[in-house]
């Protein structure tokens, strides 16, 4: 019996032994995998009753950024409701991937006005990493531009290298001659210039002569920043522009892309126009032009009552790089209280080779006020390649607003001796310094790569 027993039990034992682990391989055996057709929002965007759930579920997929449920996004983009292809635009936007920019294209040619500038800002996003404006901020800010009327100068850029899909610009170059939607319009110039668009240049040069003002400056601000000076002689007939604010913002980008034809006519508003507002916009333009035979203007301006005169006075006279400037520089940055117009002068006084304030302008990166603006002065003075290593000891500085716009200085103006500084940040406390620091060391590789001069700030 005990015999028996012990039998039993061994094969019992035994028993257990091979079906509890068959049992577990049962229980673990793997779920069907998810696909497009089996996911429950694809499902929902296709056959939702209502237009709150099909658009719910765009949400959704977007944030799930499943790049297999692009092509079902897509397909959605044919929807009966605005509310849903409005949706489907902003989770495509979410992707960050190249299989987006087809329907995000698509989407540019949308009938309604407010889905295409959608479009238009995800297609932009994809490249800058901004994304559209969207919930109660971006509604608010939207309507008030509308009612405001208010074109509002936007400096956002790509970073150098960066290379974008031509059907990208083709898309954005045929929202900008779309006649359907003046917004739409807008803020394809606008994207155009952050892509640093210059295919487009016919089409952006045309846009500035709109008889829509906020379209013409958006195309002003857009050709000012791809800097193709071939632009600036058919923008010269703008500086008579009965509009104000098109006539300062020629003024300025005729100076941006060093259209010398334009000087006499912009010496002739800077002395003669009652505006203030004239004036402010032509000695603007002469600053970027900077040629020496308006540095006697400059150097009377510097004394202006206008403090945006002064400013720009002072960094005409940067450009102009007259030695003999330098003594009515350095009486008036004594004695100037405007600490903007005093960072103007400093970067002249420093552009003339005398390095007394270079430590000021760097602590001015950390500035909330004045920090984009000691950026670009920065950026411009290290386009000399013997000024690059005097700002790589303010990489070590403790406040993270210098070192991160120091970074952002590099990116546009910095060469091979700025890489290994840059490895330095690697593993800067602060997280967004880091960033900066891997986009700079990225740009200068790529820059390094093509062989070609730094990019223009």
């Amino acid at each position: 019996m005990k015999h028996f027993s012990w039998f039993a039990g061994l094969f019992l034992l035994a028993l257990t032994s091979w079906s509890v682990p068959a049992l577990r391989g049962q229980a673990a055996k793997p779920a069907t995998p998810p696909t497009p057709e089996n996911n429950s929002s694809v499902i929902l965007l296709k056959e939702g009753h209502s237009d709150g759930v099909r658009a719910r579920a765009a949400h959704d997929l977007g944030r799930e950024a499943d790049l297999a449920t692009i092509p079902a996004l897509g397909a959605a983009l044919s929807d009966p409701s605005a509310k849903v292809r409005r949706e489907v635009v902003l989770a495509l936007g979410q992707f960050h991937q190249s299989g987006v920019l087809p329907p995000l294209i698509q989407a540019t040619k949308d009938l309604d006005g407010d889905l295409r500038v959608l479009a238009v800002q995800s297609l932009v996003g994809h490249y800058s990493g901004a994304a559209p404006d969207t919930g109660l901020t971006g509604f608010m800010k939207k309507n008030v531009q509308r009612v405001r009327g208010h074109f509002e100068v936007d400096n956002t850029k790509i970073d150098p290298g960066v290379t974008v899909d031509p059907a990208v610009i083709t898309a954005l170059a045929a929202t900008l001659k779309d006649t359907r939607s003046n917004q739409a319009a807008r803020e394809a110039a606008k994207g155009l210039g952050t892509l640093l668009a210059a295919p487009a240049l016919p089409d952006l040069i045309t846009a500035a002569h709109s008889s829509d003002a906020d379209l013409a400056r958006e195309a002003l601000n857009a050709l000012g920043k791809i800097k193709d000076r071939t632009a600036g002689s058919r923008l010269v007939d703008l500086l008579d522009s009965p509009n104000k604010d098109v006539k300062h913002d020629a003024c300025v980008t005729v100076g941006i892309l060093r259209t010398n034809e334009a000087l006499p006519k912009l010496q002739s508003i800077f002395e003669n126009a009652a505006d203030p507002k004239d004036k402010v916009g032509a000695v603007q333009g002469l600053a970027y032009l900077g040629e020496k035979v308006s540095v006697p203007l400059f150097t009377k301006a510097l004394w202006n009552e206008n403090k945006e005169i002064r400013q720009a006075a002072a960094e005409g006279l940067a450009r102009a790089a007259d030695p003999q400037s330098q003594g009515e520089l350095e009486k008036a940055v004594s004695v100037e209280k405007d600490a903007e117009v005093k960072l103007a002068m400093e970067f002249a006084i420093t552009a003339l080779g005398k390095q007394d304030y270079l430590g000021s302008m760097a602590s001015d990166l950390g500035s909330k006020t004045r920090g984009d603006v000691a950026r670009s002065y920065l950026t411009e003075l290290a386009r000399d390649p013997s000024f690059l290593p005097k700002l790589y000891p303010y990489l070590q500085s403790e406040d993270a607003g210098v070192r991160k716009r120091l970074c952002a200085v590099l990116m546009y103006s910095g060469d091979q001796s700025s890489l290994e500084p840059l490895d330095r940040l690697g593993h800067d406390p602060d997280g967004d310094v880091t960033a900066e620091a891997l986009r700079a060391k990225r740009a200068i590789r790529l820059r390094l790569g093509a062989q070609g001069p730094p990019a223009a700030p």
